[in-house]
């Protein structure tokens, strides 16, 4: 198995937190999105929407997009499920999961911040005051949420498609100096996935394909 992906994207951060937290063994293949590498035509072939990640399975069949990839190896390899099967776990890890990847991400990933400061020339001090405002926006709902739920991660005592998702998105907004002081549950679960082998592994400062900052 092989990870198409780029040390930094903290979509290819979910997906190998999933994959070391099914104990799943895999390659890495850096693809260097800062420079364009996305959207060569062989990249392309094998994910259309120029993103990464891609994980290529053992059969050389090759699946885009970080939740419906967690969602596959969910069923391709079900032990340690990150996904319950069904209720309320169900329900609730699926709402913390998308609120991260599809309210706060897409709007403030590296092809959004490059056009608005590219296309439409916005400041540096615009484009982080953007990026800060949808960030405070959507953790304070992710707080709200991780409020309704008990246990040392997002939905209860293991880690689950939620943390795969909180985690990468918590690492951003640090990253870009994002004041997270006012989320004291998500802190939390922050503190408990960093002991964690599968976190740290998955960790950007901690891949082979890592380029300067």
């Amino acid at each position: 198995m092989k990870l198409l992906s780029f040390f930094n994207s903290s979509a290819s951060y979910r997906v190998r937190i999933a994959l070391g937290l099914k104990g799943i063994t895999y390659q890495t293949e850096g693809v260097n999105i800062r420079i364009g590498e996305q959207n060569q035509l062989a990249y392309r072939r094998l994910n259309p929407v120029g993103l990464v990640p891609t994980l290529i399975g053992d059969r050389g069949d090759a699946h885009g997009q970080s939740l419906a990839i967690i969602d596959w190896l969910d069923r391709a390899y079900p032990d340690s499920a990150l996904i319950p099967a069904s209720g309320d776990a169900r329900d609730r890890v699926l709402e913390i999961a998308c609120v991260i990847a599809c309210d706060i991400h897409p709007i403030n990933n590296m092809r959004v911040l490059r056009y608005l400061t590219d296309e439409l020339k916005i400041s540096d001090e615009q484009k982080n005051n953007w990026y800060a405002h949808w960030v405070k926006q959507g953790m304070s709902a992710v707080e709200q949420l991780l409020k309704r739920n008990s246990g040392r991660f997002c939905v209860g005592d293991s880690p689950t498609l939620a943390d795969c998702c909180l985690i990468p998105q918590m690492a951003n907004a640090l990253r870009m100096n994002c004041n997270l002081s006012g989320y004291p549950r998500c802190l939390a679960v922050w503190e408990a996935c960093q002991g964690l082998p599968a976190f740290i592994a998955a960790a950007p400062e901690n891949q082979i394909d890592k380029i300067s900052a």
